[in-house]
């Protein structure tokens, strides 16, 4: 279990475009809500890859970190993360090495097994298609570019060698737990998209965790939807625009963060709904009250030592309202655990 006096609230942010906004508008609207979240007294800001996705503007993950972490000055910045099977583990180094070097002590990597995107992609990406099967020795090449460079080694990471950025592997299955457990690494999960082997992959990440030079004990941090509004009516009306998101996704035509509906079940098929709430089980939307009732729960059954919370919320105004909400959910949320 988590220490009560001490559970870190952080943020992702998958920098949404909703209709009627631009690219640009969406990323200035990333480093608005991450000062917002730093004022606010949260840990990190993270940002994720994705890609081929008209609705989702951090594709370019280490250039919006770059540009997050120049507008902030003491929230830590990272990715939520990088998808290593796209990437050369060396360029991963250099990038997050120059971060680092700009912003010290304030820059995370977080790396993720999937592509991010759907197969035509990966192909244009131009990585080879048999990269996700070589993600943990990705990993660990990743790791040894960071070290210090021996003498009279051919190939170096500059930036990146010597570097302290922490290394964090994301999953939603118990592969990357024991993964993570086995590098001695901290542990995120996506509950707020894939929550279906949650409860194993905790398990299975504290058995087996074995300590590192960068950690000596588990740490596992649980990422979970949240889109809180003064009301519960409000908040479920919210949310209606990540259900309209995800249903566009599983019908083939991911687009742009919709407006909110009044009413879900006018554009949603009973079965459709049923599957939303399967993937949501573990978000929390509402008032603050039935927020923090829903958070209590999840990190009780969980025991995790950070709660990471994704809003996609259509209006900025009223996704800036959700973060703050649940920083004031902070300390009661520290007694729960």
């Amino acid at each position: 279990m988590s220490q009560s006096s001490d559970l870190p609230l952080s943020v992702l942010d998958l920098s949404p475009v909703p209709h009627g906004t631009s690219v640009g508008q969406a990323l200035a609207n990333s480093l608005d809500l991450a000062r917002h979240a730093e004022r606010l007294g949260f840990h990190r800001f993270w940002l994720a890859e994705h890609h081929n996705m008209p609705g989702i503007a951090s594709a370019a993950t280490a250039v919006v970190i770059g540009h997050v972490a120049a507008g902030t000055t003491k929230i830590r910045v990272g990715s939520g993360g990088i998808m290593l099977p796209n990437h050369a583990p060396l360029m991963v180094a250099e990038s997050f090495g120059t971060l680092a070097a700009l912003h010290p002590g304030r820059i995370d990597l977080g790396l993720g097994r999937a592509p991010g995107a759907d197969q035509a992609t990966l192909r244009a990406l131009r990585r080879y298609m048999d990269a996700v099967d070589r993600f943990a020795e990705d990993v660990v090449e990743l790791q040894q570019w960071f070290k210090p460079a021996e003498q009279g080694q051919s190939v170096r990471a500059v930036p990146g060698e010597g570097q302290d950025v922490p290394l964090w592997l994301l999953g939603s299955s118990t592969y990357g737990a024991q993964l993570a457990a086995a590098l001695g690494l901290p542990y995120a999960f996506a509950a707020h998209f894939a929550p279906d082997q949650l409860m194993e992959a905790v398990e299975v990440y504290r058995r087996g965790f074995r300590p590192s030079a960068q950690l000596d004990k588990p740490y596992f941090m649980i990422c979970v939807g949240v889109c809180a509004a003064d009301t519960d009516e409000e908040a479920r009306r919210l949310f209606t625009s990540t259900q309209q998101q995800f249903l566009a996704l599983r019908r083939g035509n991911p687009g742009l963060l919709p407006p909110p509906v009044d009413d879900i079940t006018a554009i949603a098929a009973p079965h459709e709904l049923a599957g939303l709430d399967q993937t949501f089980r573990y978000s929390a939307i509402g008032s603050p009250e039935t927020v923090a009732a829903k958070l209590r729960r999840v990190i009780d059954a969980t025991g995790a030592d950070e709660v990471m919370g994704a809003s996609q919320i259509f209006d900025h105004a009223a996704r800036l309202r959700s973060y703050e909400i649940l920083a004031g959910l902070g300390e009661r949320l520290r007694q729960a655990a």
